[in-house]
């Protein structure tokens, strides 16, 4: 099969021909029909690279892809040959079953889900990383209806989710972003947006909102960043870092719970994130669709900050 891969821990990734991995007990063969391109794809390949974790060389680039099964494991009884579905591969080694890859082999009881009705594949691939973390940060922050939500970070993968999701709950959106304008962010149902490049955005928000926000999430600050954001939360709110930002004992102790966010991907929550989406509650927002050849390119303009805005996807 064609994968893009790194052949050892130095190399850079590039377009070979791999044998197509078998479903074990319990796995299933996708076919893929197109991968999801996320930071984490390199961020694994970098940990591999550096000892941290352990890794399979050849190593196959990508955690989210779309497909449709090609083949059946021993004992596999929740999925059939022909399923459109969509998730992550079956615990392994990192590389051993990236998703840049014509074939993916996954876990019928892992992150795995059929594919929502409403969505072509190549669609469904740029949702799980992004979706799930999503749809889990409201889980853990419990923020309801006619409540205000700040979100920093808005415009990403996992921001602009946040907000469709938050949004249909009637929860009102307070968007920071760096150059997205009001009117994008209005379109995926932010009540407010405040672009940090127009200047110090906590001035303008502790000036609009002088009573505070009820939670903050907080996608992309770093912890001094974070803890200015942080002033603006209620007394008995809620502060959520997606990169380990939080002080949780200094906020404690003036009343605000303090969360470092880390997602745990599970096939229930890709379930109930297919039907969010079929419920229309959620839509993918596309960057960029490029071809399976063109991915070493599309994964270095993402490690350069130069992605295409909204999701990008690469078709297998």
């Amino acid at each position: 099969m064609r994968a893009v891969a790194v052949a050892k821990p130095t190399g850079s990734p590039e377009l070979m021909r791999l044998p197509v991995p078998e479903p074990g007990p319990g796995e299933v063969l996708v076919k893929v029909v197109a991968a999801g391109l996320n930071p984490v794809d390199w961020k694994l390949a970098d940990r591999a690279r550096d000892g941290v974790a352990e890794a399979v060389y050849p190593l196959i680039y990508g955690v989210d892809f779309a497909g449709k099964v090609a083949a059946l494991g021993p004992g596999v009884s929740k999925f059939n040959v022909g399923d459109a579905v969509f998730g992550q591969p079956a615990p392994a080694a990192v590389g051993a079953y990236g998703t840049y890859a014509e074939y993916v082999v996954a876990a019928e009881d892992g992150v795995l889900a059929l594919a929502p009705d409403a969505l072509p594949l190549p669609l469904a691939a740029a949702l799980p990383t992004a979706g799930m973390a999503a749809l889990s940060i409201l889980d853990v922050g419990g923020v309801e209806a006619a409540q205000t939500l700040l979100l920093v970070g808005a415009a990403g993968g996992v921001g602009s989710f946040v907000t469709q999701l938050a949004a249909s709950r009637d929860v009102r959106v307070v968007a920071v972003t760096r150059g997205v304008g009001e009117l994008l962010m209005g379109e995926l149902g932010a009540a407010d947006t405040v672009d940090a490049k127009a200047g110090p955005p906590v001035d303008a928000l502790r000036e609009a909102y002088p009573d505070g926000v009820d939670a903050l999430v907080d996608l992309v600050s770093p912890p001094e960043a974070f803890a200015e954001y942080a002033t603006l939360v209620s007394d008995g709110g809620v502060a959520i870092s997606a990169i380990r930002s939080a002080d949780v004992e200094s906020l404690a102790r003036r009343g605000v719970e303090g969360v470092n966010f880390v997602v745990e991907p599970n096939g229930h929550l890709l379930a109930r994130l297919a039907a969010e989406v079929s419920a229309g509650r959620v839509t993918v927002q596309l960057g960029a669709q490029v071809p399976l050849a063109d991915a070493p390119d599309a994964v270095a303009r993402g490690r350069a900050g130069k992605a295409a805005r909204g999701k990008t996807v690469i078709l297998v």
